[in-house]
């Protein structure tokens, strides 16, 4: 890139590929457009995410709470359950399925690993 780019992160987010090179994608519910490499957005959440859990099998998730509260569930033996506050940050592990339920609504930072993001349908 040889020239700054202002975005709006209520409506792009950063796609940070393996070269580290910088492009804006369109923000849209999960599933993400895939990326090979990370993508780092702030996403406004005034209601649970559009399915059942999400997994990231190329490596860790990193969460950071700016506003409102959230409950992350991991589904490790045991389940771990962690509510986050703001700027409170999380590390989700490569490969964990898990799920971030609104507590209240909140504005969250994520980094997050592509491009083999796994979603769960939600259940009946």
């Amino acid at each position: 890139m040889t020239k700054a780019i202002r975005f709006d992160p209520s409506t792009h987010v950063v796609a940070l590929n393996r070269g580290l090179s910088a492009s804006l994608v369109p923000e849209r519910p999960d599933p993400p457009i895939p990326v090979s490499g990370v993508t780092f957005g702030i996403a406004t959440m005034t209601e649970n995410s559009p399915h059942g859990g999400e997994m990231h099998p190329d490596g860790d998730e990193l969460l950071y709470l700016i506003s409102g509260r959230v409950r992350v569930t991991l589904e490790t033996d045991p389940v771990e359950i962690v509510e986050i506050a703001p700027g409170d940050g999380l590390i989700v592990p490569k490969g964990i399925w898990h799920t971030v339920d609104i507590v209240e609504p909140s504005q969250i930072v994520y980094v997050t690993p592509g491009p083999n993001n796994k979603f769960r349908p939600l259940a009946e």
